[in-house]
């Protein structure tokens, strides 16, 4: 474990102050960077992993998310940061891979290189950001502001910050390369560094983990055999993309379900219904018609395999599921039985083919992999869904409780909408990046505000 601490001029360069609304101040000081290794040395058989086909088609930006623990004990944070450095060393020894870099487009050299690690000490209380969360705050908690940015291919796979406020509150900020995972793959390591790190504080020897075995990585089912190597997945973005965050109560969710279980002959989901009325609207509201205008989803291809994968498989084990309505205008009910119907007809295809070993499937492989941009390359109108709600988001646990939120940073790529679940687990939390002149109406929009809130508080 490598530490870089900084002397003083050094710390009044790095210092940083944001103003926020409500004139609050917000004031920055990165106390230390380091570089944390695996406890233990990558075995020399396990020295080069190989990504799938999947993973190469994932392009390698960081993927953000950010937890607040309300630990209110400021004598503690010192022994607190120790032990997650301590304990984050140890579950490097089984994530290994998340240790190494890039070697090539199809290969990390598990080389224990190690993962960055910051720490930051805050001159204002968590409570200041939860209570009044804005686009300014929660980005600031990032390191380097690398979210959603393209990392450098000798670059670290995950970058993490940990800052302690005023109050002995303590967020920690995560940053992970979606070249070498998804969002069940983000949050089983998350939620196996907390288990490890309660564990240490319990004093509890019983922490040593093995080391994944390739066969749990995502090429054991997805290998890249003899596939060409096609361009990364690319979201069009750009200077003038803005994000907002909405939060869809449960009580909300239960009024629109309940609007469309009537039309339906299936009961609706939570994603389901949320994702239907934000296409219709983000549709509509740019005037736009359904036909001009496709829909597509991130899938999580585990649970639709035969027999189910398991989570521990990591990786990117998802694809996309869309579909193009063949009407100019569809009611709400019309929009969740084709958003069903997709997903349907993904999960009768897709998981076959992908795993399979014939030529037919080598070849229906190839063709998804050329194609996967061309949506985005030949209809600037194409709505992308992606949604972590169901994860164990709020289970991540250190020791000190289980969060008092946890969000992520919207992306600045067009049409792109995230969910993930409110604290509650019946809510949700939905991110909305458009260009900025169809956001002004968007956020407007009546029948939009009928269910959410327009970045509430989180008290």
């Amino acid at each position: 474990m490598h530490t870089c601490l900084l002397n003083d001029s050094e710390t009044k360069k790095i210092r940083t102050r944001e103003t926020i609304v409500n004139q609050l101040i917000m004031e920055i000081e990165i106390l230390s960077r380091e570089t944390i290794k695996p406890s233990s040395p990558t075995p020399s058989d396990l020295r080069i992993y190989p990504l799938s086909f999947i993973d190469n088609a994932f392009y390698r930006k960081y993927v953000p998310v950010i937890f607040f623990y309300n630990t209110n004990e400021v004598s503690n944070q010192t022994s607190k940061v120790s032990q997650l450095r301590n304990s984050l060393s140890h579950v490097l020894s089984k994530y290994y891979h998340f240790a190494g870099r890039l070697k090539d487009k199809t290969t990390i050299e598990c080389n224990d290189q190690g993962v960055s690690f910051f720490i930051t000490k805050i001159q204002n209380n968590l409570s200041e950001i939860v209570q009044n969360p804005t686009e300014e705050s929660v980005n600031s908690l990032f390191p380097d502001e690398l979210q959603w940015k393209v990392m450098d291919w000798s670059g670290s796979l995950f970058v993490i910050q940990v800052h302690c406020f005023a109050c002995g509150g303590i967020a920690i900020s995560i940053l992970m390369t979606h070249k070498v995972g998804d969002g069940t793959t983000l949050f089983k390591f998350l939620n196996d560094w907390a288990i490890i790190n309660q564990k240490l504080e319990q004093e509890d020897l019983s922490i040593l983990l093995s080391p994944l075995s390739l066969q749990e990585g995502g090429a054991s089912i997805f290998s890249q055999r003899d596939i060409p190597i096609f361009p990364e997945l690319f979201i069009p973005g750009g200077n003038n993309i803005v994000y907002k965050r909405f939060v869809f109560e449960a009580s909300k969710i239960k009024s629109l379900k309940e609007k469309v279980r009537n039309s339906l002959n299936f009961s609706p989901t939570r994603v389901q219904v949320v994702s239907a009325l934000i296409y219709k609207r983000a549709v509509t509201t740019k005037g736009l018609n359904f036909k001009i205008a496709p829909f597509t989803t991130v899938v999580d291809v585990r649970r639709r395999m035969v027999p189910p994968l398991s989570e521990n498989y990591v990786g990117n084990i998802v694809w996309f599921a869309s579909m193009c309505p063949d009407k100019e205008k569809m009611e709400l009910d019309e929009l969740v039985s084709k958003i069903k119907q997709a997903l349907s007809e993904f999960c009768e295809v897709y998981p076959k083919k992908f795993e399979g070993k014939e030529e037919e499937d080598l070849s229906f492989i190839s063709g998804c992999l050329e194609h996967l941009n061309d949506g985005y390359y030949e209809n600037h109108n194409m709505y992308t869904f992606s949604s972590w709600c169901g994860f164990p988001v709020y289970d991540v646990d250190f020791g000190w409780g289980k969060p008092t939120w946890v969000t992520t940073f919207g992306c600045l790529m067009k049409n792109v909408i995230f969910m993930m679940d409110a604290r509650d687990g019946e809510g949700i939390e939905v991110f909305v990046s458009m260009k900025k002149n169809d956001m002004d109406k968007f956020e407007n929009d009546v029948e939009i505000l009928q269910y959410a809130s327009l970045n509430p508080s989180n008290v």
